[in-house]
């Protein structure tokens, strides 16, 4: 193997050799203890180890690298002690996720490293929006994103290097291409000849370079980063390389050839480079050997720190209470002047002010910026605040949800504007693994917003009519809002772009611009969490959100003689139950109404919980109105008879006839 040092001193040469054996010496120290029983398990990454410790040295240290489970050259490189990564590996509360995570799937914002998950693919958008936040922000940085060969056929691939390139963004894209997804190989994973001559459809810079030569990964990743960070654009490098070892221990390697494992071994990056030093008499033979005795001894060191470590007794508490970003202080106070605004004029309003509010908030979405949004939610803002903060989109759901989450690492706050919210499913898997999971996983918020323009009543068909917030109503991490009016939906907007985590915001397209009513001017927020009674009422109580909250009080207007109390939810989860039982235990019968379709709905959680904290106080049976179980039909008569509101009178009068 030629090694081409460039400029490079023996100090440095030196240095490389270190940071390469390290991350070798101790995973074959895990192996050992694997066998052991003593880590449950190991993804290897021994042949490999050039590409993680090439490129980690070639970045600046301040400079986030999102890697995968094969990568532990590059938490060594970065510095992250053996004692932590040992206790991360066994689940303790010492590691970096205090147990809830598994090897390399966390990240550590004091070493710049963003944790993998097991969904390949997804942290290549994440990198996108990490490059957007120094692009914005001047900071002369790039970004370095990892995936294997197998990763490149996932669509997050594509959409990724789309955003990337359509937005010159500083990233580097490096492929680990070692032979073999799980036992899949490369001949059933692509046709083209090599991986980086894909990035010529993309309008960027691909190369395919020797992964196991660690001066070559060094020297391309340094050079891509310095064109990333004077052009603003990104680069492609794949990096051949093979996986000796099996996709982790237990799964073998007997689909493999005998014959590849042996070529392979043979080109094994540490024996090469350290044949290297020596024949450069960088390193004697005794220098080579000093450095594996005092590499063994820190090891034995660092596990005997490690020992120390206990796990600590489950806390429901703690556990629980993990699962969400602290919220900060909110602008409660909305006294003052109101004005008469339409619906969608209050989210107008809320992300106008938001935007100034916060100089580090950027807007995303397909068709936002000069056309306004194809409900012209967002028109005349990018006059005001221009294509650096208002930013159209390429259609690519999924990775523009990740761009705002690569955004949040950087301390950025986004708001997302799905144009429909059915198209949300293009983006479900960002949302519940990505977004929803972070703060439990390793403690980082996502600061990330997505509007969710929803509901039938427009004649909108399947696609374009359905309610989904069911979807996300079981994903632990998430927050929903659905405000019913003005007043709620500038001031649950403004909750939502304060609130350190990931919140869905679902508007109905139905009450833009037929709903009116009073809108403090002032910048103010409505607690997330919070249920609102709309009408007092003694015989029945109807609990509803979005459409459904005008449905049930244009019923009560028109029948007087109907006592009925309503509350407005307002916010899905978290669910305020505690107005529910009030009310419940004050009038003793309930519906539960809602425009989604019945089965799986958002109103059997709430029926449930009723009968649970609320049996003894029922003089019926809790009663449910939703939709149809049908998609959402096109024609006019169909979607009536469809929606929810044909048969809510039937409900209501069969409960407060029981």
């Amino acid at each position: 193997m030629y090694f081409d040092r460039k400029a490079l001193s023996d100090e440095t040469l030196i240095h490389i050799f270190r940071c390469l054996l390290w991350p070798r010496m101790i995973e074959e120290k895990m192996l050992v203890l694997l066998r052991q029983n003593k880590i449950s398990k190991w993804f290897s990454g021994i042949g490999q180890e050039a590409i993680a410790v090439g490129a980690t040295l070639a970045m600046d240290e301040e400079e986030w690298i999102l890697p995968l489970h094969r990568n532990l050259g590059v938490f060594t490189t970065r510095g992250m002690p053996l004692h932590r990564l040992y206790a991360q590996w066994k689940g303790l509360p010492q590691g970096y996720s205090k147990g809830r995570e598994r090897s390399f799937h966390f990240g550590s914002h004091a070493h710049h490293i963003f944790g993998m998950i097991s969904h390949l693919g997804s942290q290549l958008s994440v990198a996108d929006g990490i490059a957007l936040a120094d692009k914005l922000s001047h900071s002369g940085k790039a970004t370095l994103v990892f995936t294997g060969e197998g990763g490149t056929s996932e669509g997050e691939f594509h959409e990724a290097l789309n955003v990337a390139s359509v937005w010159d963004l500083p990233v580097i894209f490096l492929i680990e291409n070692n032979g073999y997804a799980i036992s899949t190989p490369t001949t059933e994973q692509y046709r083209c000849e090599r991986l980086s001559d894909r990035a010529v459809a993309y309008g960027m810079q691909g190369i395919t370079i020797d992964g196991n030569n660690v001066l070559e990964v060094y020297h391309a990743v340094q050079q891509a980063r310095q064109y990333c960070i004077s052009t603003h654009k990104p680069v492609l490098i794949e990096c051949l390389s093979f996986r000796i070892r099996g996709h982790e221990e237990a799964s073998g390697t007997r689909y493999v050839p005998p014959e590849l494992i042996t070529a392979w071994k043979a080109k094994d990056p540490v024996d090469q480079y350290a044949h290297y030093l020596l024949q450069e008499k960088v390193l004697t033979a005794q220098d080579i050997q000093d450095i594996r005795t005092e590499f063994q001894q820190q090891i034995e060191q660092e596990l005997q720190l490690a020992e120390a470590y206990h796990p600590s007794l489950p806390d429901i508490d703690s556990e629980v209470g993990d699962v969400y970003a602290p919220t900060p202080p909110l602008p409660l106070a909305i006294s003052g002047k109101m004005r008469e605004k339409k619906f969608i004029e209050a989210i107008h309003e809320a992300l106008e002010q938001a935007m100034q509010e916060h100089p580090e908030l950027i807007l995303m979405g397909q068709d936002i910026a000069e056309y306004g949004g194809v409900f012209k939610v967002t028109e005349g803002l990018l006059a005001q605040f221009g294509k650096q903060r208002v930013r159209n989109t390429p259609l690519c759901e999924s990775a523009i949800v990740g761009t705002a989450l690569g955004l949040s690492v950087k301390g950025y706050k986004s708001v997302v504007e799905m144009q429909y919210a059915d198209f949300v499913s293009c983006a479900f898997h960002q949302i519940v693994n990505n977004l929803a999971k972070i703060h439990y996983r390793w403690g980082h918020a996502a600061d990330v917003v997505i509007r969710m323009p929803t509901g039938a009543g427009l004649s909108g068909g399947p696609f374009h009519s359905q309610s989904n917030e069911a979807w996300f109503f079981h994903v632990p991490g998430l927050k929903i809002v659905y405000p019913a009016t003005p007043e709620d939906a500038k001031g649950l907007l403004i909750a939502a772009i304060e609130d350190p985590n990931p919140v869905l915001y679902f508007e109905h397209k139905a009450l833009y611009r037929r709903v009116s009513g009073l809108v403090p001017e002032a910048y103010y927020a409505v607690p997330i969490g919070e249920a609102r009674v709309v009408a007092e009422g003694e015989e029945c109580t109807v609990v509803a959100y979005g459409a459904a909250v005008h449905w049930a009080l244009d019923y009560a207007a028109a029948h007087p003689e109907t006592d009925i109390e309503i509350i407005d939810l307002r916010s899905l989860l978290p669910l305020d139950m505690s107005t529910i039982e009030r009310s419940v235990k004050k009038t003793g019968r309930v519906l539960v109404f809602h425009e989604d379709t019945l089965v799986g709905g958002i109103g059997a959680e709430i029926s449930a919980r009723i009968t649970e904290s609320c049996f003894s106080y029922l003089d019926a049976p809790v009663m449910r109105c939703a939709s149809l179980d049908t998609p959402v039909p096109f024609a006019p008569h169909l979607e009536a008879q469809f929606l929810a509101k044909s048969r809510f009178e039937s409900i209501l009068q069969q409960l407060l006839a029981y």
